[in-house]
């Protein structure tokens, strides 16, 4: 890295060729092929302003997906930045480990104060993986201070993820990231998700939302049911199920799964790692759809990016046997509740008030939805779904009988071309196929019509490409 002397940070000069040369000799990223790395480089961002990013040599991106789902409030805000300073200079660390420091006090109570009825019990991580893995270790521990410790089990949905982490990972319903791993974790079971789109090969009802959501929360009955109530301590959801593709929950379908867990003494947990902060339209988007869980988890989008941090938020009945006598919860994070991070996050949460990005999301998501819908006059996609800035574009081989792509033309599709075009066209989103291929959208909470209406001009031209190639 070059600075010259008097230079701003946005004005640093970087050399790619030495970061693409020290990128190959020493830098394992997540999530990837190093062997990309080692044959063509590594897309380099240097820097991001509102919603867009810039690589090292200067071109610009839409950045389509917020970073990955978190800078929500967008890139560049310099009072992020400045309070992380302010707070950093007076106390740049401190456990909260029977200690504790103004921040982390201030944002527990921020987040309280958003969550439903009386999740009022904040515990903190640093990211979404620890958020979840401390909602199932507490839920296990719960039903022991219950005096019923074979309440052990989880369920989750297909294709679902929810983390890295061995407890995690368990709750993850895509075999093909466990395996490598395995034994995983025990006591991890699946149910069908939320793909109203793949209704039909589900053997669900095809042609009535709403007759598939009771369909599909009824599944989560009929596996309680088969594993023994006894055995079962929590229902891990999403409110719109990322992987795969934002899968939106049907009408009722959260009411009906409220009303299983409590008939069978479950515990219900909203993973909100992507879905909080105002991504549905709410800062907890269980109350875009009705429903009031046990324990919520999230991150991501608390700090917008800014610093890291992640949150168990806890129902007071979940709490009550740690509030007396010498019980203790032998469970954290050494930067838990970090106070740089606390303090980004109360400045964020600022800013998503100052600026209504909430009630931005909720008056202009029928817009964006309808601008990508424009792109299914194209052969190449299926269905566009998701809900609030959250959707999914779901590609097929064939549009008359929805029949997707097998693992060599994902492949070729989505790696050999649909990642580096969309790139090159100037929009950073993701091509996934962690289960039928999408193209996922989740932008910064700042843009509006326009900014829709060029991201499916830049998505139109790059999937008409796909489209004749294939």
């Amino acid at each position: 890295m070059l600075i010259e002397k008097g230079m701003a940070m946005t004005d640093t000069v970087y050399d790619n060729d030495v970061l693409q040369q020290k990128a190959k000799d020493h830098l394992w990223m997540h999530f990837s092929r190093q062997s990309t790395m080692e044959t063509s480089g590594v897309p380099i961002i240097t820097r991001g302003q509102g919603h867009h990013i810039y690589d090292v040599q200067g071109r610009e991106y839409f950045d389509g997906l917020a970073g990955l789902f978190v800078v929500n409030a967008g890139h560049g805000r310099a009072r992020l930045a400045e309070v992380a300073a302010k707070q950093a200079e007076q106390l740049a660390f401190f456990p909260i480990w029977s200690y504790a420091h103004p921040s982390a006090i201030e944002l527990a109570d921020r987040l309280a104060g958003y969550a439903p009825a009386d999740l009022n019990r904040v515990f903190f991580s640093t990211g979404g993986g620890e958020a979840v893995e401390t909602a199932f270790k507490l839920a296990k521990y719960y039903w022991k201070l219950q005096g019923r410790p074979t309440k052990h089990k989880v369920i989750s949905r297909s294709v679902a993820y929810h983390g890295t982490p061995q407890g995690a990972l368990a709750i993850t319903g895509i075999p093909g990231m466990k395996e490598m791993f395995e034994p995983v974790t025990p006591g991890g079971f699946r149910v069908p998700n939320t793909n109203f789109y793949r209704a039909a090969e589900m053997g669900a009802p095809a042609d009535d939302l709403e007759a598939f959501g009771t369909w599909a929360a009824n599944r989560i009955e009929e596996m309680i049911l088969f594993e023994g109530p006894e055995t079962v301590a929590a229902v891990f959801l999403e409110p719109v199920q990322n992987s795969g593709g934002c899968f939106p929950p049907p009408p009722g379908y959260f009411k009906r799964v409220r009303e299983i867990c409590d008939q069978y003494d479950v515990l219900l947990v909203s993973d909100e790692v992507i879905c909080a902060f105002g991504r549905l339209g709410h800062m907890f988007a269980c109350d875009a759809y009705g429903y009031v869980p046990d324990m919520i988890t999230c991150a991501k989008a608390m700090t917008s990016g800014y610093s890291p941090i992640g949150a168990t938020i806890v129902s007071e009945k979940i709490y009550a046997p740690f509030a007396e006598g010498n019980t203790s919860f032998y469970h954290g994070y050494t930067f838990g509740g970090h106070p740089v991070s606390a303090a980004v996050a109360l400045e964020n949460l600022d800013i998503f008030e100052e600026e209504k990005l909430n009630e931005r999301v909720l008056e202009n998501s029928p817009l964006f939805r309808a601008e990508l819908e424009k792109l299914l006059d194209l052969p190449i996609v299926g269905d566009v779904r998701g809900d609030g800035y959250f959707f999914g574009i779901e590609l097929v081989k064939d549009k008359e009988t929805r029949e997707t792509f097998d693992d060599d033309e994902s492949e070729r599709l989505l790696r050999g071309f649909l990642s580096k075009a969309l790139f090159d066209a100037g929009l950073y989103c993701r091509a996934d196929d962690r289960g039928d291929p999408v193209i996922q959208l989740a932008p910064p909470l700042t843009i509006g019509p326009a900014e829709f209406a060029e991201i499916e001009q830049k998505l139109r031209g790059v999937l008409t490409e796909a489209s004749n190639r294939l």
